[in-house]
């Protein structure tokens, strides 16, 4: 009976993992305001948000905000308004999270950065401020590797380096285990998603009360299957052990911003740093008292680093004028960086603090 029995539970473990790891999601409209942008070879989530208060030839360089990994756009909620006043911001659901396509494969930070690259032709977006939270900064690097007209310069939040410089705690690993982590994904409760999240964040910090919805890292676990789970986080693996942050982003040449978090859980913020230092002009911050999520723990600090970052960033107008000038491609985008010389080490090392508003997982 007992051989029976385990026989029997190794046919459903194994049946649910073949369920499991099948299991795709078309692209859905998950919040108002959004749309699905149609590409060449997935759906994504998008939602543009046009200058608030920009006067006529005063517009900034548009914002494109990429979220970590296991979340979505709704992770960006309390930047947005902080930056949104002169600039056109473009938030989106990357591949396999939030109301984006879910599909079996295509989760390669190269392929992640290839749809967002032409969801921005989609929309036009040429010399924009790349912003990257954990596995976001992976692909906003990517996406400066690949398409340099549409990048201007890159600034990440939290993400590592190199692979050795990121770790989850074991109950986060054990979610990636060959046929346990199919069966702890059928029954986990939403205690246990949320308890997962707690790394995301510096120890004690109300991460539910820094979301307008108090379900959300609930909510973007549920939007997932667990294919995109599992192989969005071999993607974001394989990319730094390709080539490190640090080299690739000096190997494009475009300013660049680290922003880290004193107390971060998951990234080893000495060892991330130091490495950002060495990329030539980089402005590397530390927040105090910070974790993996400065966007939710101090939005008012990012959103100043960022707009400070940002504003030696051509407009539209200033770009579509040098464009023309300049030969297309890189040689404008080279032109465009002589403007300011040294802006993206205004700052360089000097921590900050959490600020007073900071409201209230992801990699």
């Amino acid at each position: 009976m007992l051989i029976g029995s385990a026989l029997a539970l190794a046919a459903l473990l194994a049946i649910n993992t073949a369920v499991i790891d099948s299991e795709t999601k078309s692209a859905g409209v998950t919040t108002d305001g959004a749309r699905i942008l149609e590409l060449s070879s997935v759906d994504l989530q998008i939602f543009d948000h046009p200058a608030t208060d920009a006067g006529p030839g005063s517009e900034g360089a548009p914002i494109v905000l990429l979220h970590c990994y296991a979340c979505s756009l709704h992770w960006w909620d309390q930047i947005l308004p902080l930056v949104n006043s002169n600039h056109r911001v473009i938030t989106l659901d990357l591949i396999g999270h939030g109301g984006s396509e879910k599909p079996k494969s295509g989760y390669s930070i190269p392929e992640q950065a290839r749809a967002v690259s032409e969801a921005l032709n989609e929309l036009g977006v040429r010399g924009a401020v790349l912003v990257g939270h954990s596995m976001g900064g992976e692909v906003a690097t990517a996406v400066a590797e690949g398409a340099s007209e549409l990048v201007d310069r890159v600034a990440v939040i939290s993400t590592p380096s190199t692979h050795d410089q990121a770790k989850l705690p074991f109950v986060g690993r054990l979610a990636y285990a060959p046929v346990i982590g199919e069966a702890v994904w059928r029954i986990r409760p939403d205690s246990l998603i949320q308890n997962g999240y707690d790394s995301a964040f510096a120890p004690g910090f109300d991460f539910e009360a820094a979301f307008a919805n108090p379900d959300q890292v609930v909510e973007d676990n549920r939007a997932m299957t667990y294919t995109s789970f599992d192989r969005a986080a071999a993607a974001a693996d394989d990319f730094t052990g390709d080539g490190t942050i640090a080299a690739r982003i000096t190997a494009t040449g475009v300013p660049f911003l680290a922003i880290l978090g004193s107390d971060d859980q998951i990234v080893d913020t000495p060892a991330a740093a130091e490495s950002f230092r060495a990329v030539p002009g980089a402005a590397v911050q530390v927040l105090d008292g910070v974790g993996h999520s400065a966007n939710l723990e101090a939005p008012d600090d990012t959103a100043e680093l960022l707009l400070r970052f940002g504003g030696a960033a051509p407009g539209p107008a200033e770009l579509e004028a040098e464009t023309r000038e300049a030969a297309p491609g890189r040689q404008a985008k080279q032109n465009g960086r002589k403007r300011a010389p040294g802006a993206a080490r205004a700052g360089n090392d000097r921590p900050a603090g959490r600020g007073t508003k900071s409201g209230g997982g992801g990699g």
